[in-house]
């Protein structure tokens, strides 16, 4: 199992982001995908999951609204639309194989992509 993120970076308050993960190794589109996010001194926080069919999708309250997930089963990605960016989302975003459970159990993470927020 190999997950790759990338799309990371600094960018300032109320600004836009969209992250990548591709995913290799095993049957993607068959698993529910998820994003979580570590910040400095903390602990992980569950973001968002999507179903393997992408016909569903859940996120936390810290980013309903601004956060969008998706995937592109046929070219084994997934994806993380950020928009009106805040300080507090400042953190290392991991892309994770599973639902919430799964994702939290660290079963399957990648390295992770750095988001900064600051102006």
């Amino acid at each position: 199992v190999q997950l790759v993120e990338s799309g990371g970076g600094m960018v300032q308050p109320g600004g836009s982001l969209r992250l990548s993960c591709a995913a290799s190794g095993f049957a993607f589109s068959t698993y529910d995908m998820s994003w979580v996010r570590q910040a400095p001194e903390k602990g992980p926080e569950w973001v968002s999951t999507i179903k393997a069919s992408g016909a569903s999708t859940y996120y936390a309250e810290s980013v309903k609204g601004r956060f969008t997930i998706s995937r592109d089963n046929a070219e084994n990605t997934l994806y993380l639309q950020m928009k009106s960016l805040k300080p507090e989302d400042t953190a290392l975003y991991i892309c994770a194989r599973g639902d919430e459970i799964a994702a939290m159990g660290r079963d399957y993470w990648g390295q992770g992509t750095q988001v900064t927020v600051s102006s």
